[in-house]
């Protein structure tokens, strides 16, 4: 078989040049924020109304997360195989997000109020930006071990975790920017988003140099569809895939319904006696801002450390913190305690981030296939949104029908976050058995 024959001795990188290499995060951070958390929901609601609003979403969430799931290892496993005088992987990133911004468009003008004839083609929208933005992404995902050196790969992971939260930021200020009289202009939010993704990416385009390769492993079919499975034969792999997965599932089957947490249980939008929010959609917001205010931190410092003290101990504590936050979130549901909690959530969340993609990038098997191994962990965050957020959302519709009938509204949300802490705790537990990893 032909080898990848880069350079193996990567050379130092800068700090302008970690920064660079994840400036790429930043605007699909943004992208996936405002969608996520402010658009994706409020739309499903538009769409559904109040009593299956859950229900759209998860439908809508789930069938786009499929897609990205089929499509990122096979970009992913492209983009290992072949090169362009722009390199291997930023003809993908490129590509990706001008037709991404396509779909924005259409995801900004086919929902329809109380219409679910306007779902199917909303979905569609969705589906394409899905399938556009990880024809980017899971080339993209194989820089880091491209061209960062081991002994960087802390530091640099460190910059992905900040820049993932700094555009988390972005994506969740924007609500409170473009809303006026309890009104959220989710137009506006649409272009500012396509705006930061433009950006992202030609500051990553341009300033990032790939390796230079002088012979490629070939393509074939049968070794694609083999090599989806081979990661998995790697007991590393396997263990860092299904933590992933509980973990990010974990945050699915919360995050989702966190706009309509705050609708329907919270309700009251003051912190310390004063008002701050005028709606659902700027409550959400807020509480995402809570959460930055730890994670940017300990997204920032979380990966140093794990250089010098191991990756273990910085993920058994990050992912402690975030498996207590939904169980505290089913006690105290005042918009104080929401804020609050937030804040603690967040640093195990920065942690989390930025510490396990330095874990990713130390175990992955093949040095021929970055990534689409990388594509392939990545389904551990694309596979709970197939899963976990479409049964969350009936769960959550169905049980508060009952939780209305016996006297206790709030049990949908209830039960959700009692899943959620299980599925936290489960993902730290099971770090340990990840070997080659201290």
């Amino acid at each position: 078989m032909a080898t990848l024959t880069a350079s193996p001795t990567r050379p130092h990188m800068s700090t302008f040049s970690q920064a660079m290499l994840s400036f790429y995060w930043f605007g699909t951070s943004v992208h996936w924020t405002a969608i996520l958390i402010t658009t994706l929901p409020k739309q499903a609601e538009l769409i559904g109304g109040d009593a299956i609003k859950g229900t759209v979403l998860g439908i809508t969430l789930g069938l786009g997360a499929f897609v990205s799931m089929l499509v990122a290892p096979f970009f992913g496993y492209l983009s290992d195989r072949v090169t362009t005088r722009l390199g291997r992987r930023r003809p993908w990133i490129i590509l990706g997000s001008l037709m991404n911004v396509v779909g924005l468009y259409g995801l900004a003008t086919f929902a329809r109020a109380n219409d679910m004839s306007s779902l199917p083609l909303y979905i569609v929208a969705f589906a394409w930006v899905e399938f556009w933005n990880n024809v980017a992404t899971a080339p993209y995902s194989a820089l880091i071990p491209d061209v960062v050196p081991p002994a960087q790969r802390g530091s640099a992971s460190g910059w992905y975790g900040l820049m993932n939260i700094f555009g988390t930021f972005v994506g969740a200020a924007l609500p409170l920017v473009v809303t006026q009289n309890g009104v959220t202009d989710l137009g506006a939010i649409y272009i500012v988003v396509a705006a930061c993704l433009l950006l992202g990416m030609l500051g990553t385009v341009i300033f990032v140099r790939e390796p230079k390769v002088t012979k490629l492993p070939p393509f074939h079919w049968g070794e694609f569809w083999r090599g989806l499975l081979d990661p998995f034969k790697n007991h590393d792999f396997r263990w860092l895939f299904w933590t992933r997965f509980l973990m990010v599932l974990g945050v699915f089957v919360v995050q989702e319904f966190l706009q309509y947490y705050m609708g329907d249980v919270i309700k009251k939008f003051s912190l310390f006696g004063n008002t701050i929010a005028s709606n659902p959609e700027t409550a959400a917001s807020l509480f995402i801002v809570a959460l930055l205010v730890g994670a940017i931190p300990a997204s920032l410092t979380a990966g140093y450390l794990s250089d010098r003290f191991g990756r273990k101990k910085a993920v058994y504590i990050s992912s402690a913190l975030q498996a207590i936050v939904p169980f505290v979130l089913i006690f105290f549901t005042t918009f104080e305690a929401a804020f609050l909690i937030g804040i603690v959530f967040g640093i195990g969340y920065g942690a989390y981030q930025s510490v396990d993609w330095a874990m990713a990038a130390d175990v992955m098997p093949n040095a021929n296939d970055y990534a689409k191994d990388m594509a392939v962990w990545h389904v551990a965050s694309t596979l709970p949104q197939t899963l976990g957020t479409p049964f969350a959302g009936v769960v959550r519709d169905q049980l508060t029908v009952v939780g209305m009938q016996t006297g206790n509204p709030n049990l949908g949300y209830n039960v959700i976050f009692l899943m959620a802490s299980g599925f936290f705790a489960l993902g730290t537990v099971l770090v340990r058995n990840i070997r080659k990893v201290k």
